[in-house]
């Protein structure tokens, strides 16, 4: 099976090339530039350079989000335009999901990872999970606890210690980067383990889930947007600042 797969929740972003469940190759996007300038070619590239024209390609995969929500709209148009012309199917991925996995490999099962995206306004995106015995990018790796919330990330560390669950082994993604000093002053056993690329991940998790049925029709993609888009509030305040 040869599986494309972008991530477009970061201004970088990143794209894969998946075969069966081998990664044969994953890049970083050029951040200088905008994702609308360089897709869909960067992730055309990548399939190219090994041999793997979009025909070849049997399953396309996209973060689905939290993330930019700009980056969002235009990844999962370009996956959809794709798999469109090629009558292909999609699976979307949570880019928090993907970060918990690559932190499940680093942490023995039964701990907790934290995956924490940049949500800008000095908020992150969270999610907690505990890593289970079952293979690495299988579904019963992970077991969420609660719901992915967005919040400021003083607010979120103090909470990590609840109902008698020991603290993270390991806070991971770009929100755990940037506030890499909020998690040392306040939970200094809690290791950050940075930013990686995403689109690797995305892609093998994406490979277990069309085994399983679990692709989708390229227009059923639901993006996970965890807080409402600016464009959204901005309107909705401008039509009450009008009413009479």
């Amino acid at each position: 099976m040869n599986v494309l797969a972008l991530d477009t929740t970061t201004r970088a972003g990143s794209v894969a090339l998946i075969v069966d469940d081998r990664v044969v190759d994953e890049r970083r996007g050029d951040a200088t530039r905008s994702h609308a300038e360089r897709l869909p070619n960067e992730l055309l590239d990548v399939g190219s350079a090994h041999g793997v024209a979009v025909g070849d390609v049997d399953l396309f995969a996209v973060a689905a989000g939290p993330g930019s929500f700009t980056g969002l709209r235009i990844g999962i148009a370009t996956v959809q335009g794709l798999a469109f012309v090629g009558r292909r199917r999609v699976v979307a991925v949570s880019a928090l999901d993907a970060l918990a996995h690559v932190a499940a490999s680093t942490v023995e099962p039964g701990a907790i990872v934290a995956a924490w995206v940049d949500a800008q306004r000095h908020d992150v995106y969270a999610a907690l999970y505990r890593v289970g015995a079952a293979p690495a990018f299988s579904p019963e790796r992970l077991t969420m606890i609660g719901v992915p919330i967005v919040g400021e990330p003083a607010t979120l560390i103090e909470a990590w210690p609840a109902d008698g669950r020991p603290l993270p082994a390991v806070c991971i993604g770009d929100g755990a980067v940037r506030y890499a000093d909020a998690i040392a002053a306040r939970a200094s056993a809690v290791r950050v383990g940075g930013a990686p690329l995403l689109a690797a991940a995305i892609g093998r998790l994406a490979v277990v889930r069309a085994q399983r049925g679990e692709s989708v029709d390229p227009a059923a993609i639901q993006p996970l947007y965890v807080r409402r888009p600016d464009a959204e509030v901005d309107r909705e305040r401008r039509a009450a600042q009008a009413e009479p």
